[in-house]
């Protein structure tokens, strides 16, 4: 089996999702082989390699996933330091190691996904994929129309930050209450209670109704059930492996929408036309041959091709003055027999 980084080691065994187990080792909780390790992107082998948390050795599980019906009045996490319930409590039955896949508030009730699957919880709670989470309040009211369409097109919470555009629906209202169904993509801090604050409203009570498109319909409070195949299926195919979605850009740090991809050749842009007093490029393919003109043909007695292989030699006035200045292939190229000759008359 082939090394991978320490922080999917970590997120596949079910210990953390990869933000979180990237946390554990820079701050030394990971040892590989005996050794602390600090680095993020370090590899180890998790079948040869000896990885261990906090003195603990781990071991790769089976990865599952749960919906959780969370009551209010529970805190959102395995163990909490205050003394107070926790989710914990209602997942003993459960052998394998699993944690939420983000959190509810603590008067906060509804769905909850708990797995050991990192991978999958870090897609889930990844701002790109825009994951739908619908929730069911009830607010301090009443409130008109200019509130309604403030929350559905954004607000600007306490921090000076805008949320992004809401589906928001009123169920009902009477003259101190409103029903609201609210349906956002975003995963702040408490967004539904400052979004309501910043319409000078607040939060009665509020029920997290879906995630994920995963309902909790037919669960009690404080039960919990493994996904269906479908379910299961359906989180993959959206989340986890998404058909079409945003493709990155080599060399941007940016994600554009529909970014074309070539199965073949690259298609090449075509050559802009040269201005006016522009120097022209050299090409870089081969010119073709300028034609042998009829004169130069008859007075060299070569083709073009000998006379680009053999460039021709100035004639001495002598010979030039012998042949009456014309030059044909024997003046232009003696033989060796008559310039051997000529030299010894010469001697």
């Amino acid at each position: 089996m082939a090394s991978e980084r320490l922080q999917k080691i970590l997120a596949q065994a079910g210990i953390a999702s990869r933000r979180a187990a990237e946390r554990l080792i820079t701050d030394g909780h990971v040892r590989v082989n005996g050794r602390i390790v600090r680095e993020l992107g370090s590899k180890a082998n998790p079948v040869r390699d000896r990885v261990e948390v906090d003195g603990k050795r781990l071991v790769a599980e089976k990865p599952v996933y749960y919906l959780l019906h969370k009551p209010r009045g529970v805190v959102t996490t395995l163990d909490d330091p205050e003394g107070r319930e926790s989710i914990r409590q209602l997942i003993t039955e459960v052998k394998e190691r699993i944690f939420p896949v983000g959190r509810l508030d603590f008067q906060t009730s509804g769905v909850l996904l708990l797995t050991n699957d990192g991978a999958m919880a870090q897609a889930l709670l990844h701002p790109t994929r825009r994951v739908p989470k619908v929730y069911s309040a009830k607010l301090q009211g009443p409130i008109d129309e200019r509130g309604l369409e403030l929350l559905r097109t954004g607000v600007v919470l306490d921090d000076g930050e805008k949320t992004a555009p809401a589906e928001v629906r009123q169920l009902r209202s009477d003259e101190k209450h409103v029903w609201l169904e609210l349906t956002i993509s975003e995963g702040k801090n408490r967004q539904i209670h400052r979004m309501a604050e910043a319409i000078g409203r607040r939060v009665l009570r509020l029920a997290r109704i879906s995630f994920a498109g995963l309902q909790i319909e037919g669960l009690r409070a404080g039960k919990l059930r493994p996904l269906t195949p479908n379910e299961l299926n359906d989180l993959k195919q959206k989340y986890l492996n998404p058909q079409g979605h945003e493709r990155p850009v080599r060399g941007k740090g940016r994600f554009l929408p529909n970014a074309p991809v070539f199965d073949g050749d690259m298609p090449q842009p075509e050559p802009d036309a040269p201005t006016r007093g522009a120097r022209a490029r050299p090409s870089t393919t081969a010119s073709p041959r300028r034609p042998v003109q009829p004169r130069q043909r008859v007075a060299t007695g070569r083709t073009r091709t000998d006379a680009a292989a053999s460039p021709r030699r100035p004639v001495p006035a002598k010979q030039r003055a012998a042949t009456g200045g014309t030059r044909t292939a024997k003046t232009a190229a003696p033989s060796r027999e008559r310039r051997s000759t000529r030299t010894a008359r010469r001697g």
